[in-house]
């Protein structure tokens, strides 16, 4: 098992438009330069809000998450006009009224889009919700609280979300709602990519509260990453080492590598069992 400290590159990287608990924006700088260099695929089993797919340098990039409302999104995004879009989120926020102060509008547009689930007026609901979090009934019915006084289509989140589809638009990349387990079995090659960044064990957020992350499933993502390494398939795990207390010696087992990761979620949702304990944030590679 290699330790390594990875220095911080200072670049300028898309950040996306969708406020996902756990995001890796913050951590690009780390993250991307111990990425292999000449990726053909990239797979994103936990895409999420899809910080680090976006920005990846690779000639297809394979995005999968197990909320089909986000996948379809992110679908919607890529296939439709940038100033088409901007004008019809203009249009509800003008004809529900939507701001920070009026919860009324805020409940009739949530109404709105419960009955017809279009993926754009998702996005735009998620604007104006509490902390522009993302989470859904047993119905499927979006059911996240009112963001009064903070939440809005502000003009950053307007250019934010602008630069992002632009640079969506402009990548080789398809769309899945699979079981993590399934999506590496497509003919990746050793000069493909599969990142992983799944939701923690031993925490919370809006996305995996109905029964979180558990053990039967994080023992069947390193076996999926075991099987990766014996077909010389490379592969790059998000985690934390403070929460994750077996994840070490499963490193130091199949003698993969850790690098170590300057940064926290001090400032964001994500809630800790153990509190007390630090961050360890890790990027662990087989490469």
């Amino acid at each position: 098992m290699r330790i390594i400290l990875k220095e911080i590159i200072s670049i300028e990287y898309i950040k996306s438009p969708l406020n996902y608990i756990g995001g890796k924006y913050k951590l690009l700088s780390q993250i991307m330069p111990l990425f292999p260099n000449n990726i053909d695929t990239f797979a994103d089993l936990f895409g999420g809000g899809f910080n680090v797919g976006i920005n990846v340098n690779a000639n297809k990039v394979y995005y999968n998450d197990k909320l089909i409302q986000v996948v379809d999104m992110l679908e919607y995004f890529k296939t439709q006009s940038l100033e088409g879009m901007l004008h019809q989120i203009d249009s509800w926020i003008e004809e529900y009224q939507l701001s920070k102060i009026n919860q009324d509008g805020y409940i009739r547009f949530r109404q709105y889009y419960n009955q017809n689930k279009n993926p754009l007026c998702l996005y735009t609901l998620i604007c104006f919700a509490f902390n522009n979090q993302i989470r859904f009934n047993s119905s499927g019915d979006y059911n996240m609280p009112f963001g009064k006084n903070r939440s809005s289509f502000n003009p950053a989140l307007r250019d934010k979300f602008s630069k992002f589809v632009l640079a969506l638009q402009n990548k080789h990349c398809d769309f899945y709602d699979m079981d993590f387990k399934d999506l590496y079995t497509y003919n990746l090659k050793n000069n493909d990519l599969v990142y992983c960044d799944p939701p923690y064990l031993d925490s919370t957020a809006t996305y995996n509260e109905n029964g979180g992350w558990t053990v039967k499933q994080e023992n069947e993502l390193r076996d999926v990453l075991v099987n990766l390494n014996n077909k010389y398939i490379k592969f790059a795990l998000s985690n934390n080492l403070a929460t994750n207390t077996t994840l070490q010696d499963w490193v130091e087992q199949n003698k993969f590598n850790i690098h170590y990761l300057a940064g926290t979620y001090n400032n964001c949702n994500y809630q800790k069992k153990d509190k007390v304990t630090r961050d360890v944030e890790v990027l662990i590679t087989n490469y």
